[in-house]
Parts: structure tokens; C-alpha cells; sequence
């Protein structure tokens, strides 16, 4: 992941990830039966987003009188989408909980204090608080480094404190809308984080 090879690029990010390591003797599920092991608040949130992108992209073609209109759907669109995450967060998840620092249409980056093996595939359940983004699909891992950053730290508070790792995943199984989803937010957090940067450099001057 985060290579040149990427068809998408990254954005550094925190997010919730569960995962559950997959049977090696086990096919990975196909596009249907991915669907199929979707949580009730995943598949739902799910719905609501595509029926939100439909809309929206009908409601573009209207003139600037309905913008007012529209500004009000998109509000309550986040309200139900708000609505239904806390839903998914009273879920119980399965797997590990990791933190993750970097997303995108291909891949994601976690925090673990483990190694985790490389090449073994998991079943990940995806956690965007602030993009409303939660997801099911299958990830394998393609490296898995020592944060030189996390491994300074470590060293200040103890000698033989645990090293953490910064793990990057490959998609391996995922659907076409959550791949979407994915970039979109990706998209939105790069334009607020520009936003931020100028900002600041307003502010300096």
C-alpha cells in the first residue's frame, strides 16, 4: 500500500478498524456473500448513502433557487446518517480493535502493538466517525513496520515497553460503493485539511 502502483492515494486520518483473522483454507466470500455479512446498521447506513448520492446528483441539475432546498435535504441526510452510526456503535464488533492513521480507496494503515503476519488476510470492519463511513470487506497485510516515531517513545517510558507497528492492508474483497465511499472521504478530509493549512498560514501572516 501507499505506493506509486496505488489506483488511489491515502490521507492520513484516524479511524476505529475491527479485525478477525481469516481462515487460510478458506476461499475469500464472493460479492454476495459479503453483502450477506454485513451487520444490520452496516447494510442500512449503506442504503441510506446510496439513495443520498442518487438524489443529490438529480437535484444538481436544478437551477440556484433551489439550492436553499437542497442545503436542507443534505442536513437531514446527515441527521439520519448520525442517527444510524450510533446504531452501529452500540453494535458489538467482532475482532481486535486497532487504531488506524491512514485511508483510501485501496488500503488503510493501523497503530498495533503486535506484528502482525504478512500476507494473512482479514475480515475488517471499517470505522470513519467523521465521514459517517462504516464498512465490511476483506484486507490482507502488506507490510508491517516499526514506528520509528512510536519506537522513541517507547524507549522514554520503558526499556522493554511493547514497540508499536504501523501495519498497511490491501484490499483484497470490498464492494464497488464502499470503495466510492472510501474515496469520497478521502476527498473531503484532504479539502478540509488544505482548508486548515491555509488557515494557519493566514494566521501567521
Amino acid at each position: 500500500m501507499f505506493t506509486d502502483t496505488n489506483p488511489y492515494f491515502s490521507v492520513p486520518h484516524p479511524f476505529t478498524a475491527y479485525l478477525s483473522l481469516w481462515d487460510e483454507n478458506q476461499p475469500l466470500p464472493s460479492e454476495m456473500a459479503l453483502r450477506s455479512m454485513q451487520s444490520l446498521g452496516i447494510q442500512l447506513l449503506s442504503e441510506v448513502k446510496a439513495l443520498e448520492a442518487s438524489c443529490l446528483l438529480q437535484l444538481r441539475h436544478l437551477d440556484n433557487e433551489a439550492k436553499v432546498v437542497v442545503d436542507f435535504l443534505k442536513l437531514q441526510s446527515r441527521k439520519v446518517d448520525l442517527v444510524l452510526q450510533h446504531v452501529l456503535e452500540k453494535e458489538v464488533q467482532e475482532g481486535d480493535k486497532f487504531s488506524g492513521c491512514q485511508f483510501g480507496g485501496s488500503g488503510i494503515r493501523l497503530m498495533s502493538n503486535e506484528a502482525l503476519p504478512l500476507g494473512r488476510q482479514y475480515k475488517v470492519t471499517l470505522f470513519i466517525h467523521e465521514e459517517l463511513v462504516a464498512i465490511l470487506c476483506f484486507a490482507k497485510v502488506t507490510a508491517c513496520l516499526v514506528s520509528q516515531e512510536g519506537q522513541s517513545d517507547a524507549q522514554v517510558q520503558s526499556p522493554n515497553a511493547a514497540l508499536p507497528y504501523l501495519v498497511d492492508l490491501e484490499f483484497s474483497q470490498i464492494l464497488d460503493a464502499d470503495v466510492e465511499q472510501l474515496v469520497k472521504a478521502s476527498l473531503n478530509v484532504q479539502q478540509k485539511q488544505l482548508k486548515l493549512r491555509k488557515l494557519a498560514r493566514d494566521e501567521r501572516q
